[in-house]
């Protein structure tokens, strides 16, 4: 049976709203903060009904006090006009509605099956977001696109492994979770996993900070120090940005892959060292050895494993399952009761090419949630740019119409739609497919037939 919880320092009140709502709920009332405090740590509540004006607490206050005890609970403020302001800040801070004072019962009865039927879909949707982590995620990644599904059965069999990998893919593509993702779920998990980023650190540093130092190599060397090498002893380390590695320096880590033994600087005795080397780069180090700027010898030592990373415009239904995964974390993350985004919204997130991969998209979803005042995302939370964009795209499909005659035949109207499509679009094969809603392969057939006829 749903719970119901009324706060109201008016005992009346209570009595009567239990009157009515006792057949249909399991009804608790508290008149005092001491009775809210005991209900609160000892149930758990569906629903509760808050007076704004609690004594001489604010309505704020007990909101915050509920949602740190039971953030599942729907709250609904009961508030005079004079208190309206305070109660829309409410909402903003997580409360579900509220109803003006004196209360009408037929409308109350209406808020409050809403308030049940809001939280079984929040209820619903959580479920289905756990099933979606359990179906289609891996640690931290989601996607149930052919090209994640590869990704993750490549996980799967590298991770108990000790052969190195190299991970290639864009900026924003989530190399850094797929190494942990392999290191988390390996054998060597319960070891630790140290992560450098080889481009983001000055080349007269990196040495030491990989290798380590001795006591005295240098001016301010008091003490040794271990570098990153030696602190995943029996771990992982994941060289990010192994293709901004000076040359020079790839030297150094090529002997360490080679003969499992570093040399700190200032240092003549190596130790030893049993680590599992992940690399990641944004380059096609193919060609960075073509042109000289990688050694092939240390491209053959990590290329051991290849895994590929797509771009997310190359998987873009998997934009869904990460657009909701956004939402959700974020929401946590700033106490916000945002559940979901409206279909048109999300349309235009899909039709968007993301230059910045999935980094990109998480980063609209968050300034969209940390913006909007709705329940869920809408259209208008978007950042403007999206949102011109769609509308200018759809607004050039509707203005251009065709000229069809009775009696023209099947194909030549197919030939005509598919050409007159292609010059919309600007010669965009994939975004004439779309909206054709063909496939860009079957497209490019069409076209390929049409050139040869």
């Amino acid at each position: 049976m749903i719970k119901l919880l009324i706060i109201d320092d008016e005992k009346s009140i209570c009595t009567s709203l239990t009157f009515v709502f006792e057949d249909e709920y399991d009804v608790y009332t508290a008149n005092n903060i001491f009775e809210l405090e005991k209900l609160i740590n000892d149930i758990e509540f569906d629903i509760v009904l808050l007076d704004f004006k609690f004594g001489d607490i604010s309505g704020l206050d007990i909101l915050t006090t509920i949602k740190n005890n039971q953030k599942n609970s729907v709250v609904i403020i009961m508030t005079a006009y004079a208190s309206i302001d305070s109660s829309i800040e409410a909402m903003k801070r997580g409360a579900y509605d509220y109803i003006m004072k004196p209360l009408e019962m037929s409308k109350l009865k209406v808020l409050i099956r809403k308030a049940v039927e809001y939280k079984k879909l929040n209820e619903k949707i959580d479920e289905l977001q756990n099933e979606v982590c359990e179906k289609y995620g891996k640690h931290g990644m989601i996607g149930k696109s052919k090209k994640m599904k590869d990704i993750f059965y490549l996980i799967d069999k590298v991770k108990d492994l000790d052969v190195n990998i190299l991970i290639q893919g864009s900026s924003g593509t989530g190399k850094e979770l797929v190494a942990k993702a392999i290191h988390y779920q390996g054998k060597r998990k319960n070891e630790r996993i140290e992560i450098i980023n080889c481009g983001a650190i000055p080349s007269n540093l990196i040495e030491s900070e990989l290798f380590g130092y001795e006591e005295g190599a240098f001016t301010g060397a008091k003490t040794r120090r271990k570098g990153r090498f030696e602190l995943a002893d029996n771990g992982t380390i994941f060289l990010d940005e192994i293709g901004d590695m000076n040359f020079n320096l790839q030297v150094k880590v090529l002997r360490a892959i080679q003969q499992k033994e570093i040399f700190p600087l200032g240092g003549e005795i190596g130790r030893k060292i049993n680590v599992r080397i992940i690399a990641a780069t944004n380059k096609d180090l193919k060609k960075e050895v073509a042109k000289g700027n990688f050694r092939e010898d240390l491209f053959f030592r990590l290329n051991v494993v290849l895994i590929k990373l797509s771009d997310l415009k190359e998987r873009k239904e998997d934009i869904p399952l990460l657009v909701h995964e956004f939402i959700n974390k974020s929401a946590k993350e700033m106490n916000k009761e945002v559940r979901g985004i409206s279909s048109d919204a999300l349309k235009i997130l899909e039709g968007y090419d993301y230059p910045g991969n999935v980094r990109e998209l998480g980063n609209i979803v968050e300034r969209a949630l940390a913006l909007t005042d709705n329940k869920s995302i809408q259209i208008e939370d978007l950042p403007e740019d999206l949102i011109k964009k769609y509308k200018k795209f759809n607004l050039l499909i509707k203005s251009n119409i065709i000229p069809i005659s009775i009696g023209t035949r099947l194909d030549d109207i197919e030939k005509l739609v598919i050409i007159e499509t292609l010059k919309t679009m600007g010669d965009n094969k994939r975004k004439t497919a779309q909206v054709l809603g063909i496939s860009e392969r079957g497209l490019r057939y069409k076209i390929k037939e049409y050139t040869e006829n």
